[in-house]
């Protein structure tokens, strides 16, 4: 039941992506453009998205597990710490220079988009090499 649930969820949050303009790299790159021609539409999905999840991750926070009876697998941390901000700035610099990021180029890349089918994977390439990293550093 549970992968049933994960499914129709990756297809509601792919539907989504595509009705918000996610998907279209210009769109984003619009929006990113602060000093130049600003799109702030993707703001307002931003804050859609932020109205919709507040309150379930608040929650979330506070079940030992979900609905379906399955474990709740949240972080407790709350640390900052050059990992973090160093991953987020990479994040950010990807998400500028090709238009979009992970969940958008997963939905762009299962339509048969080249340049999402290169972001898709120099992704798997980093998770990979991050993985190697971590793996390096224990």
């Amino acid at each position: 039941m549970g992968v049933v649930v994960a499914a129709l969820a990756g297809l509601v949050f792919g539907l989504g992506l595509i009705v918000s303009g996610m998907v279209q790299p210009a769109k984003v790159l619009g929006f990113l453009d602060l000093a130049g021609a600003w799109d702030p539409s993707l703001a307002f999905v931003m804050a859609g998205a932020i109205a919709v999840g507040l309150p379930a991750f608040a929650l979330a926070a506070r079940r030992r597990e979900t609905f379906l009876g399955l474990q709740m697998q949240l972080t407790k941390s709350s640390l900052i710490d050059r990992r973090l901000v160093g991953g987020s700035l990479l994040f950010g610099i990807g998400w500028g220079l090709a238009g979009l990021c992970p969940g958008p180029a997963l939905v762009v890349a299962g339509s048969g988009g080249l340049k999402a089918l290169g972001f898709v994977a120099a992704m798997v390439a980093g998770m990979g090499l991050f993985e190697l990293l971590e793996r390096y550093r224990r």
